[in-house]
């Protein structure tokens, strides 16, 4: 029979999981570097990812690991879209600094 684990062990993993996120926002806010950017948006991704699975665990309830499945898919979709989007850009340009990109939002 499956038991849950202790809700100190949840609380240890959600605050890891908040840590990510945060940082992870932090990070695509603060840096202009589009590379930078991205690894921060795949941070945040896996700081949800473990908050899902955790309290899947905890729940003892397989529906956080179904959507974890859900964000690899959507990370590795946003891997591909986003490393094309920073070649092209880059090719362009000759720099990977954001704002150098902000006439193209007209």
């Amino acid at each position: 029979m499956m038991t849950s684990f202790a809700p100190s062990a949840l609380a240890g993993y959600l605050i890891v999981s908040g840590l990510l996120l945060t940082i992870g926002m932090i990070g695509f806010l603060v840096r202009r570097n589009l590379i930078v950017m991205f690894l921060c948006t795949e941070l945040m991704f896996q700081g949800a990812a473990i908050a899902f699975v955790a309290v899947g665990r905890y729940l003892l309830d397989y529906s956080g690991q179904v959507m974890v499945i859900f964000i690899l898919t959507i990370a590795a979709a946003e891997a591909a879209l986003a490393l094309a989007l920073v070649v092209l850009l880059h090719r362009q340009k000759d720099t990977l600094d954001a704002d150098a990109y902000g006439e193209l939002h007209e």
